[in-house]
């Protein structure tokens, strides 16, 4: 089945079920917590939704791979090596976040073909927020275009609000933008699909982290082109790959903008250009 604007729409939408069904009422309930090989979190919301989604698809039409967060290592390469086009899923985004109380995670899921994203939609489901947006609409919020919670781009870098992860950075850099930031005002909240989402919508204008994997970036980088932002890694290649390594970020709500935040950026650029 192809996926239009209006079959993939329905098709988000059925996030918005798996969320109230599977998260919400395991958010703050005890659940067991347990730890990847890289020492991330997982629980038992993760698989619920995994296996939620894995449903919804196929109702929906859409027979091609998934490639999930919580699949193996060498199922996420097969799916990479051989699928002409696949979605793409993160059950749980802000695992960590959800296990620790905070209200911060969503569900992410987008659609690769070849080395683009065509499709990507990110719901959070504690504010009741679905994100959606595909290479050939804009970003919508709740179904409306543009975001009522859209607000103009920084003028300049001074007056900016910024989402950076400081953990993922080099220590010269973390400790520069420490000690003496370009912009107004830092955060990191924690859950890189949502942070995405939030800033292609206007709740931030810049945005820095040292090393995403492609479902932390996928649907959110096409929010945010879609929204008139740009991105790049520190080396200025692509966000998104098809690949498993992780990459970098640098993005902002406006193309003027990141070039100043890279202009900003560029004397810690050697440190990092070798790295993706």
């Amino acid at each position: 089945m192809t996926v239009n604007a209006t079959s993939f729409f329905d098709l988000a939408q059925g996030l918005r079920e798996i969320g109230q069904r599977e998260l919400l009422p395991r958010f703050e309930a005890d659940i067991a917590v347990d730890y990847k090989a890289d020492g991330s979190v997982i629980t038992q919301a993760d698989h619920a939704v995994d296996a939620r989604v894995r449903e919804l698809l196929p109702r929906h039409g859409q027979h091609e791979p998934i490639l999930s967060e919580e699949q193996a290592r060498g199922e996420q390469a097969r799916v990479l090596e051989t699928a002409p086009a696949f979605w793409l899923v993160d059950p749980l985004d802000g695992t960590s976040n959800f296990a620790g109380g905070m209200p911060f995670f969503a569900i992410s899921i987008a659609r690769i073909e070849g080395d683009r994203v065509t499709h990507g939609a990110t719901y959070d489901p504690v504010r009741d927020e679905l994100f959606t947006a595909t290479q050939d609409t804009a970003l919508e919020l709740n179904a409306a275009n543009p975001p009522a919670t859209t607000r103009p781009p920084a003028a300049e870098l001074g007056r900016a609000i910024a989402l950076v992860d400081y953990k993922r950075l080099n220590p010269p850099l973390a400790r520069e933008l420490a000690a003496a930031a370009p912009f107004r005002s830092q955060r990191n909240l924690g859950a890189c699909a949502l942070e995405w989402a939030w800033l292609a919508a206007g709740r931030a204008d810049l945005y820095l982290h040292g090393g995403q994997a492609p479902w932390d970036s996928a649907a959110g980088g096409l929010m945010l082109a879609r929204a008139g932002g740009a991105m790049c890694c520190l080396n200025g290649g692509p966000v998104f790959g098809r690949s498993l390594a992780k990459r970098s970020a640098v993005a902002a709500r406006s193309e003027a903008l990141l070039a100043d935040w890279r202009g900003w950026l560029s004397p810690w650029l050697a440190a990092t250009e070798s790295s993706p």
